[in-house]
């Protein structure tokens, strides 16, 4: 399982979010992806790829997102195929937080595309703006996303974990959602059907006239964090530091609530 290998890479970034591996006594287990019935041909393009005995199979059940759910199943129980996976950064067992990128030469944009057509969504919002999202629990595959799409687009992202679940959601809209979306979705490649039509859909959008560019955010710099921690006032904060009132106020709640990490103290001079 080459990850040089556009596809094998997009197959391992699939897995990672989508798979999961189990493990028994006597070197017994297996990988299984249940997916949606409706995307069934990308698992059979996965057996093609796979030069191991495997199954897939369908299933109807209820879920709590419907009461008929239709999915479909693959298999596979080789160990040898089991092994390789686990080399390569598919843990057994629970592994939504575990997983991060491989760590041997891989197709970046390909293995990504996997992860997001697992754990992601393509489309447009209800206010008609093109977007690409992804879903994970884990930090290092987040962050990865996050350093790839500057590089590719020049958007930048900073990851948090959302308070009800402990999930990070990475979105990207308008012309950072197109960038992003021709750079992964790119000709002849393997990808759920639906997505990259999706995808596809997205260069068609182009930023009405009378909505402005939003220029890019200030960062905020460590000794900025302790000025306005220490003056504990977002108003006074504003006009010490040179920003508004607003962003003082909401950088402060964020500081004080540990949705930003407090700035380490500053060293002492002698």
């Amino acid at each position: 399982m080459d990850l040089a290998d556009p596809r094998y890479a997009y197959m391992f970034g699939f897995l990672q979010a989508d798979g999961h591996l189990s493990e028994q006594t006597r070197n017994r287990g297996r990988l299984t992806v249940e997916i949606n019935a409706r995307d069934i041909e990308i698992l059979r393009e996965f057996q093609r790829l796979t030069p191991y005995n495997s199954t897939i199979t369908e299933r109807t059940r209820s879920t709590n997102f419907s009461e008929e759910h239709h999915s479909a199943i693959w298999g596979l129980s080789a160990l040898e195929a089991r092994s390789i996976l686990n080399r390569l950064g598919l843990p057994y067992g629970k592994k939504s937080r575990k997983v991060q990128p491989p760590r041997v030469e891989f197709s970046r944009r390909d293995y990504l595309r996997g992860v997001i057509d697992a754990d992601g969504s393509v489309g447009y919002t209800g206010q008609g703006f093109p977007f690409i999202s992804l879903a994970t629990a884990s930090t290092a595959v987040g962050a990865y996303l996050c350093h790839y799409a500057k590089k590719a687009t020049g958007a930048e992202r900073q990851i948090a974990r959302n308070t009800r679940d402990g999930i990070y959601n990475v979105l990207y809209t308008k012309e950072a959602a197109v960038q992003l979306a021709e750079h992964l979705y790119h000709p002849g490649c393997l990808a759920l059907e639906r997505k990259r039509n999706a995808a596809a859909s997205l260069s068609s959008w182009t930023r009405p006239e009378e909505m402005r560019v939003r220029p890019p955010g200030r960062r905020w710099k460590v000794r900025e964090d302790r000025e306005l921690l220490s003056l504990g006032d977002a108003k006074a904060a504003a006009e010490a530091l040179g920003r508004t009132e607003q962003s003082c106020s909401l950088r402060l709640w964020r500081l004080k609530t540990g949705r930003v990490p407090t700035p380490p103290e500053a060293p002492t001079t002698r």
